[in-house]
């Protein structure tokens, strides 16, 4: 069936994606579209035509990996048992900020900063920002089913960011080596949970 106008394919979207955390992590957030669509093996021009401008790229980018880490507290499983979804949650966002083609992103978005400033907004607004602010909802929306007491969803949310985040957010954007393995990464995060559950509880 022929795809209609406008429509996204998705298999060539995931190519893009794919191609522009690769690129713009090894050559840095100046890196050219040309390089991208090379990678992904497609025109800049489809790259456009998916996403206006770098920043929206990086959006798009950000937005991808906030579902992957959330996506523990949007199944019925994860609200039946906050324990569960917190854990999945920590961990998720644990192995994401220690990737290297993540890692590299975040770091050159960082330092291009005040020259792009429009990229490293992006990258807030649909990245951490986006990320606590799902969790938050999840929050709260626990609290309403008496499962949990979190007065202020949002500001827990950061609190439960910040103790899975730890140290080792700042040590790979400095280049210090994590060493934590799958193991070591899912007592961290049964751990965290555990300790934030008792802190909020009902």
């Amino acid at each position: 069936m022929a795809r209609v106008v406008g429509q996204i394919d998705l298999s060539k979207n995931e190519a893009i994606l794919d191609a522009a955390i690769e690129v713009l992590g090894e050559r840095g957030i100046a890196a050219p579209m040309e390089a991208i669509a090379r990678r992904a093996r497609v025109s800049k021009q489809t790259i456009y035509n998916h996403y206006g401008s770098k920043a929206e790229l990086v959006r798009a980018l950000a937005s991808r990996r906030v579902h992957e880490i959330t996506a523990s507290l949007e199944t019925a499983e994860g609200l039946d048992d906050p324990a569960q979804a917190l854990a999945g949650y920590a961990r998720a966002l644990l192995s994401a900020l220690l990737k290297p083609t993540g890692v590299n992103l975040y770091r050159m978005a960082m330092i291009s900063a005040f020259e792009m400033p429009e990229i490293a907004r992006a990258m807030f607004e649909a990245g951490p920002k986006e990320s606590r602010a799902r969790l938050a909802e999840f929050l709260a929306l626990e609290s309403r089913a008496g499962r949990m007491n979190c007065p202020d969803p949002l500001q827990a949310a950061e609190f439960f960011g910040g103790m899975v985040v730890a140290t080792h957010q700042s040590a790979a954007l400095l280049g210090v080596e994590v060493s934590l393995t799958e193991a070591m990464i899912d007592q961290i995060a049964a751990e965290t949970s555990s300790r934030f559950m008792r802190a909020y509880a009902a």
